[in-house]
Order: structure tokens, then sequence, then C-alpha cells
């Protein structure tokens, strides 16, 4: 058991195998009897909505669900406004609840019309996906897209728990496993090198699960760290934006199409280690090394075609922009993160 600590918004973390199992009875610890609207989607209620649903109400709490499509574009204004057309018609109150059940879509809309309706109700993330369970779950951003940017519309909300079942990751896809991998890298690169030894040790994607619990706490661990330090993303939890700045705008740049959001990141990490290998930020050979890393994990390391403009364009409308400056993340050496601030127009040298 994990705990963030933040003060009266602090929660637990339970990562453990099968803990899906006693999902009902570990809500009914935090929460009195209340209505629940468990979300989720299309791939994963069909796998464990029934059981989740059974659970819930067992433990005596009325139980209503909404599914949505899978993917991307479902995490969009739109949905949530039909999510807060189905709270409204079940008659939802703010001392009711909701519960997300699936990837970092389902938990980042699930946060984001948790934390908006009512101008707030609690909530609690079951993340069902590798990227979700050791990034999107633990932290308190939620959010949607907008037609021009990623994420650009949310809070920060922190949730009442984040229940981890490393078993569902057996259910993933293969391609899906590895989306979740460009995290736990990112992860490695900014403060942990332990956790990039053991990356290396590893034969590569067939070991993961076999490993899950081990990773996924290393992972957890370094969020854990920087969240507590900075629960509103101002100084160091910025460093967990590495790879990430140049991703989402190569998302956008594909309208959420093409390419997912963990092959973005690994790209985006890879890239921005070359452009600082340039410019003497890194150190001579680093990006070859992620480069590899990513690939061995079934990660791509390049995109084609490379849209420049279009990233840059998308990149404009990135939250991490002040101004006429931007706040970006190097890796000089592994498992040491650094956070550099600089022109807004400098940026497209790193594209």
């Amino acid at each position: 058991m994990l705990k963030i600590e933040l003060g009266s918004k602090s929660y637990d973390i339970l990562l453990e195998e099968d803990a899906l199992k006693k999902l009902g009875a570990w809500v009914a610890e935090k929460w009195s009897a209340r209505k629940i609207a468990l979300i989720s989607d299309s791939n994963v209620f069909p796998i464990y909505g029934a059981a989740v649903l059974a659970d819930l109400k067992k433990h005596g709490f009325e139980v209503v669900h909404y599914i949505i499509p899978a993917g991307e574009k479902s995490k969009s204004l739109e949905t949530a406004n039909q999510l807060y057309d189905f709270l409204t018609e079940n008659d939802f109150s703010r001392s009711d609840a909701l519960i997300g059940l699936g990837g970092g879509v389902i938990g980042d809309l699930t946060g984001f019309v948790a934390s908006t309706y009512m101008r707030g109700l609690h909530f609690i993330q079951v993340p069902t996906s590798l990227l979700a369970q050791v990034d999107s779950s633990i932290g308190g951003k939620t959010g949607v897209n907008s037609q021009k940017a990623k994420n650009i519309i949310g809070t920060f909300a922190q949730p009442d728990g984040v229940l981890i079942d490393p078993t569902t990751l057996k259910t993933l896809p293969q391609n899906r496993l590895a989306e979740g991998m460009a995290e736990v890298i990112k992860c490695a690169l900014i403060q942990d090198k332990n956790l990039w030894q053991q990356l290396r040790s590893l034969s590569g994607l067939n070991e993961v699960l076999p490993n899950s619990v081990s990773i996924i706490e290393k992972a957890l661990l370094v969020k854990k760290k920087l969240v507590e330090a900075d629960e509103f993303d101002e100084s160091e939890r910025l460093l967990l934006n590495f790879g990430h700045t140049i991703g989402h705008g190569l998302e956008a740049s594909q309208h959420y199409e093409n390419i997912t959001h963990g092959e973005a990141v690994a790209i985006g990490m890879v890239q921005m280690t070359k452009a600082a290998e340039e410019k003497g930020f890194s150190q001579a050979g680093l990006a070859e090394e992620i480069s590899q890393m990513v690939k061995k994990y079934q990660l791509p390391a390049s995109f084609t075609p490379w849209q420049s403009k279009e990233i840059y364009q998308a990149i404009l409308h990135d939250k991490k922009v002040r101004g006429k400056n931007i706040q970006i993340v190097i890796v000089p050496e592994i498992g040491k993160g650094e956070i550099h601030k600089i022109l807004l127009s400098d940026f497209q040298s790193y594209l």
C-alpha cells in the first residue's frame, strides 16, 4: 500500500495482484452507502464490468453504469456533456460518487466530470492499462482534449483512492502494454537509475507481466515524490513531462489518429534528447541509448511523415507555455531530469 501525502487530500494506492476482486470491500472502507456511477469503455466493461457491478452492489452501493466508445476521441467535452446528462437523469447529488474503470481516457474523463458536476463529486480510479496504472491515475490531473490541443481543458482534483490490479494487464493487447512502458521508461530516465537498470536486464515486453508489481511500484514512487512536492505542476512535477511536449504536439498533428499517446511520448523522448545532445545539454550517445530502449519494448523511435510546422503549432497551446517562454524537460544523463526555460520560438530547433 502506497499513500500520496497531500494533507487533507491524501489518498491510498492499493497495488496488489487480484485487487479488483476486493474492490467492493475496499470502497466500502472509504465511502458510506451511496449512489455510484461506474464509468467504463467498450473494451474494458465487457471483461470486468459485470463482476465489478455485482461486487459493489453486494457491499451496499446503488450502482449505475455508463459505457463510452474506447479511444482518445471519447476524451472530449461532447462525451463529458453526455455524462453530465446521464448523472442528472439518474438524480446524482453531491453525496454520490463516480468510479472510473479503464485506461487513461476513462480516468481523465471520470476525474474531469466528477470535479465539475455540481462543483465536485468524490471519485475513485481503477486503472486497467499499464499507462494509467503508472501515470494518469495518480496525481489529480483530469482533462479532455479540444480539437487543437490535448488535455487543454481540465482541473486538478485528487481521487479518494486508486486501486491497481496488475492482473488486468493480462487482457491488454501487446501494443497497449508497450504504450504504458513509455511512461515507465520516462520515470527511469528522469529520476530512477535503478529502474533503468531493471529495464535493461529484462529481455523485453514478454518479461513485463511477471515483473509488473515491481515495475509499477518503482514508477509510482517517482511520481509520488514529484506530486507531493508540487501538486499543481508549477516546478519539480514538470519533470514528468519529459517527452510529452513533442509527444502531445505529434498526437495533435495526427488528429489523435495513427499514433498512441505512449508511442508519441517515446518518440518525443528520443527527439528531445537528440536535440539536447546537439546543443551540448545531454551526454553523447544518450539519444541512441533511449532509442534502443524504446524499441526493445516495442515502441517507435521516429515517425513519418514528421510535420514539424504542424507539431509546433500544436505546441503553441501547450500548458507549459508562459507568455513567450516554454518550460522544457531534458535528461543530461540517465536518472537525472532537468527543467529549462527557453523562448518559445527557440523550441522549433528541437523539432
